[in-house]
């Protein structure tokens, strides 16, 4: 019923943890595919030496939207869950998971809460990191809160609203949440099923400069697709305002004023592209 994803990348101690920990769960997946993106370590090795647990699929670098959508498209699960392979989860993961579909017939993606783990300490999250349920489009502008390794989404949702977006190097998940949250509501397991490791280097947060760039990106590019209703247009044109402003004001303490001024107009030249049946929602400053 469910086939879970885990895409890599250089992780080969982490990845067998993370592994371990899918194979451990108290109601065993359909399926184990990791996807290999290019690691040049161990991890080919230490995937092979679980057998037939593991479907072990290796691809040329091409980045972690692709490894997931690459485990999405051979996946025969019903159901799709992800882990990163920095992360774990605690053995009855799907079984939580299981049951709150079972009871919630009418979810199609569903996410647990979550331990953080960083530097070998236990984190706090603060309280704006709360995960939230039911149709939460704009608590999803606003910031990402919706974790790859706690979610789980019937196949049938990507056939709606697409797959990972290969093009975005970061906040590819951000991207999809909000493709997903303008359409369906996201139930919540509320309890700590996952833990994320996080501290270490190779994490995108660490390695890609600027993230803002790619949430005021995902966003645009949502306001193009013509899927919102004028309520969610409002709210997606205040959340771009916010971003592009605080984005813009860094640019320009850096002396970016080129990038700068070409984020500040982003707002105004996307709301002359719109129809005209939306202008009056556009909250454009």
């Amino acid at each position: 019923m469910v086939s879970v994803i885990i895409p890599t990348h250089n992780r080969c101690d982490y990845v067998k943890e993370a592994v371990e920990s899918v194979l451990a769960q108290s109601c065993r997946p359909l399926e184990v595919i990791v996807v290999d993106d290019g690691s040049t370590d161990g991890t080919a090795a230490v995937l092979r030496s679980f057998g037939a647990s593991v479907r072990y699929v290796a691809q040329p670098r091409s980045g972690v939207s692709s490894a997931r959508n690459k485990g999405i498209r051979i996946a025969a699960g019903e159901w799709l869950a992800f882990l990163d392979s920095d992360d774990l989860w605690l053995p009855r993961k799907l079984a939580y998971h299981l049951d709150y579909i079972r009871k919630n017939p009418h979810i199609r993606v569903c996410q647990t809460e979550e331990t953080w783990i960083r530097n070998g300490k236990r984190i706090n999250p603060r309280k704006y990191h709360k995960k939230p349920s039911g149709h939460c489009f704009p608590l999803l502008l606003d910031r990402c809160l919706v974790s790859p390794s706690a979610v789980m989404i019937h196949r049938d949702i990507f056939s709606e609203v697409g797959y990972f977006d290969e093009s975005l190097p970061a906040c590819e998940d951000y991207d999809l949440w909000l493709r997903i949250g303008c359409r369906y509501p996201i139930g919540l397991v509320d309890e700590p099923l996952i833990v994320k490791r996080g501290g270490h280097p190779d994490q995108l947060s660490a390695t890609v400069p600027s993230l803002d760039r790619y949430r005021i990106q995902a966003i645009a590019k949502l306001l193009r697709s013509g899927s919102l209703d004028n309520a969610q247009i409002k709210l997606a044109f205040d959340a771009l305002n916010r971003k592009c402003r605080v984005y813009g004001s860094g640019c320009n303490k850096r002396g970016r004023f080129e990038e700068a001024q070409s984020i500040l107009d982003l707002p105004r030249r996307l709301a002359a592209e719109t129809s005209p049946c939306q202008r009056g929602v556009n909250a454009v400053e």
